[in-house]
């Protein structure tokens, strides 16, 4: 199955034509969004079958990764892990000179500092991606997306990165975007663990999780100033001024946590690794601190 060419010069309507490797859920939102926006589309898939849902709306599908970079100068990867882009890429490479490669792959700061190095060295502009969305969202306001790395990628690509959603272009470390996306994500896991524990335990007593949950809604918005608060004492050093609760108060408390899961027949392994966090600031003379102390510990 294979489309027209694009060729890599813009379009007659202004619309950069990109190249998409890998049609998961993620890289078919994406190419379905480049096509919304009148953008031409080259895609391939490792899976060619996977290529007909796109290539009915206008994509067209290339039978190999080199005719895929052939087709265009900006070449978007969102494949499952970096592994995979040079499984993908490896075999290809010579084809890379003189593309915008711009990597939606997740992974992590330092996988994408390695794979900036590599294609530059082989003549091609990197740009490391970090997708803040379910592919759903793609080409929605909610959705965003951190990119850093190349800015010459970004600047060629950047109508076309539009498309997806908003842009966060963080400076040339390629490994900020996923570093951005990495500390994001252990925000939005942090508090998944508390609302599961905290379903867990009333769910013992026979308390059903959509009865609760507007309590757990209510006590989690009040709680929420503590995200700014915290940035505040961390840029600034100081987790001692108008401490309203302080470590060495809550590490002699925490131990209720596990206790009480305990007694209700409920695990609290989601919860245990901060009490000895907490225990070591407290031994260690800041009982005095807010909580928010402990990120010293957490510091190689």
């Amino acid at each position: 199955m294979r489309g027209r060419r694009h060729g890599r010069a813009m379009t007659e309507h202004g619309k950069t034509p990109v190249t998409v490797l890998g049609l998961g859920a993620m890289g078919t939102a994406l190419v379905e969004a480049l096509l919304a926006a009148g953008h031409p589309v080259t895609a391939w898939n490792r899976t060619a079958s996977r290529a007909e849902g796109v290539a009915a709306k206008g994509a067209s599908v290339a039978s190999t990764v080199t005719e895929a970079l052939a087709a265009n100068e900006i070449v978007i990867a969102c494949l499952l892990d970096y592994d995979s882009v040079h499984e993908v890429l490896d075999p290809v490479a010579a084809g890379l000179a003189g593309r915008q490669l711009i990597n939606l792959t997740n992974g992590t700061p330092g996988q994408a500092r390695e794979m900036a190095a590599w294609a530059e060295e082989l003549g091609a502009e990197y740009l490391d991606g970090g997708i803040m969305a379910v592919p759903p969202m793609i080409g929605s306001p909610g959705a965003f997306i951190f990119y850093s790395g190349s800015g010459t990628a970004f600047g060629r690509a950047r109508t076309a990165l539009d498309t997806f959603g908003g842009v966060n272009y963080l400076g040339a470390d390629p490994g900020l975007a996923p570093l951005h996306d990495i500390a994001l994500l252990s925000g939005m896991y942090g508090y998944f663990i508390g609302v599961i524990q905290a379903y867990a335990l009333v769910g013992s007593a026979g308390v059903k999780a959509r009865e609760f949950a507007p309590l757990l809604r209510g006590w989690i918005d009040a709680m929420s100033g503590f995200l700014e608060r915290a940035a505040e004492q961390i840029d600034d050093g100081d987790y001692l001024t108008d401490v309203v609760s302080n470590i060495g108060m809550q590490a002699a408390a925490y131990p209720n946590l596990a206790q009480a899961a305990a007694d209700q027949g409920i695990s609290a392994e989601l919860l245990t690794p901060l009490q000895s966090l907490m225990d070591k600031r407290v031994a260690d003379g800041h009982g005095a601190e807010d909580l928010i102390g402990v990120i010293e510990l957490l510091k190689k």
